[in-house]
């Protein structure tokens, strides 16, 4: 199966609060915006390791990949920003990683190896709580315009 031109990968876990960023980007995305036909906007949850998998051993690549996702870097709650994926807290960084390949950080492999230009765009959290409980912290629901903005920019590139 050949992707996109584009894929938008909505990163987190919808029950453990601010966590669940990346998919309610996706979901305010695709109610709120036209996507053009060229690009795919997935909510990936807990499971983008796989389909970054997929993408790294498929033949067929997309241009661009973007991460959406839910860091807490000390940064400002709900500020929405870009960081490079040498930058992606250890914490986070088993989330794109498949210890059984050569390169375990699977981003790195494909903006390095396979030519494919990778943003992660990040939203920091308020909180995030250590047991099940569903919803984003307000100012996070407040960052989920921004960050489809940012999205829809790296669109125009």
């Amino acid at each position: 199966m050949k992707p996109k031109r584009i894929t938008i990968l909505g990163c987190g876990n919808i029950l453990f609060g601010d966590d669940g960023f990346g998919p309610e980007v996706v979901q305010y995305l695709k109610e709120n915006f036209e996507i053009p036909d060229d690009v795919d906007v997935i909510d990936a949850g807990t499971g983008v390791r796989n389909i970054l998998f997929d993408l790294v051993l498929n033949p067929f690549k997309p241009d661009k990949v973007i991460i959406i996702d839910a860091v807490d870097i000390g940064r400002s709650p709900g500020e929405v920003f870009e960081i490079d994926i040498s930058s992606i807290p250890s914490v986070k960084i088993d989330d794109f990683s498949m210890h059984q390949v050569p390169t375990s950080n699977l981003l790195k492999e494909l903006k390095e190896i396979c030519g494919v230009d990778v943003k992660v765009i990040c939203v920091q959290v308020q909180y995030i709580p250590e047991e099940v409980k569903p919803g984003l912290s307000e100012v996070v629901k407040k960052a989920i315009p921004v960050a489809c903005q940012r999205i829809m920019e790296e669109l125009k590139i």
